[in-house]
């Protein structure tokens, strides 16, 4: 259960230089929180909803995936990008690419529930709210990540520590974690590699270059393959998480920026954004078996999708055209976009409930 009753907290954050271990710690960094609100944090809506956020509009939309519409568009902050819920439901977390922070909103009501400050020139962007509790974010303009958490209670609101975590790679742009929080894989966009940060021990980041621009990244459920995707060579690459070599190369549609594997574990997609389409990869044989057009190449450039994300059941993908601010839903089985969702300007970052 996450506490609801908040403080104000403030103390400073020294920059750790290289691969910290669990002892590379500071005691939290312009902690601002806000009182609850009085309908209470327990009332949430029982129908599938999804978040977006607006790197154009400055906003958070949040769309009720039974009727299609956008129920909210509340402001947020500076060029928001990605975003990740609580697994209680209860918060979304926002990486604000445009600063300096991560900010916490209610689920329900959109308001600001606080907001996490990580320093000078952090640049935040790929994020995971992991289901023990932390929050961990990529820092691209400190060549790091960051683990937001409570030590004491594995809650979050309240006394919290920041733990930085040095990738010393440029670029460090997307995020997967270990279900053990033992490790975390960054994709380093402007040095060409992906890094593994050793969240638990004193090994120093490993890393390895992965094709041209890599950038979508994803860790199979069984935690035995981390999947990559190289926007810049039209592929996707499986690595062991732990040695980082490349298993298996695979050739994808044009500009796969983002990877997202299905809750079963089967199927990765690469958001193939010069296609406007899909590339579906068979994880077990490492082969594109199909593709799903959302729009086409023709008209790429006016939808311009990027994130992609499943539904909870894998039976949908939901894929946000920034260009068009919407966001396409996808049915899986049948490779048909059932509908597009209107969403804030230059919609990117999804996040889904429950």
């Amino acid at each position: 259960m996450i506490i609801r009753i908040f403080a104000v907290f403030a103390a400073s954050l020294s920059l750790v230089a290289c691969a910290p271990g669990p002892d590379a710690v500071g005691e939290g960094n312009n902690w601002t929180v806000y009182p609850p609100l009085d309908s209470g944090l327990a009332e949430l809506a029982s129908a599938p909803t999804l978040f977006v956020a607006n790197k154009r509009g400055n906003t958070l939309s949040k769309i009720d995936l039974e009727t299609g519409e956008e129920v909210l568009r509340l402001p947020s902050c500076t060029n928001p990008h990605e975003l990740a819920t609580s697994s209680d439901g209860f918060f979304v977390a926002l990486a604000c690419y445009g600063g300096r922070t991560v900010e916490i909103f209610f689920s329900n009501s959109l308001d600001s529930a606080g907001v996490i400050d990580l320093g000078e020139n952090a640049r935040p962007h790929g994020i995971v709210w992991h289901e023990k509790g932390s929050i961990y974010v990529t820092a691209e303009g400190r060549q790091s990540i960051f683990k937001i958490e409570n030590p004491e209670t594995g809650e979050f609101f309240g006394e919290y520590q920041l733990t930085e975590y040095a990738t010393g790679k440029r670029g460090s742009h997307m995020i997967a974690v270990a279900p053990d929080e033992s490790a975390a894989w960054t994709t380093d966009l402007g040095s060409r590699t992906v890094t593994r940060i050793d969240l638990v021990g004193e090994a120093e980041p490993l890393s390895v270059t992965v094709g041209e621009e890599p950038e979508g990244i994803a860790l199979s459920p069984d935690g035995k393959t981390l999947w990559v995707s190289a926007r810049g060579s039209n592929q996707a690459f499986a690595l062991d998480p732990t040695t980082m070599e490349v298993r298996a190369t695979v050739d994808t549609g044009n500009f796969p920026l983002r990877l997202a594997i299905r809750p079963q574990g089967d199927v990765a997609v690469t958001s193939d954004l010069l296609d406007g389409g899909l590339s579906v990869i068979d994880l077990a044989t490492a082969e594109v078996t199909r593709s799903i057009a959302v729009s086409s190449p023709e008209t790429a450039q006016d939808h311009f999708q990027v994130t992609i994300l499943w539904s909870g059941d894998g039976s949908k993908i939901y894929v946000a055209e920034t260009a068009s601010n919407t966001v396409a839903e996808v049915d899986y089985a049948s490779g048909e976009v059932l509908r597009r969702l209107p969403a804030g300007e230059g919609g990117d970052g999804l996040a889904i409930l429950p």
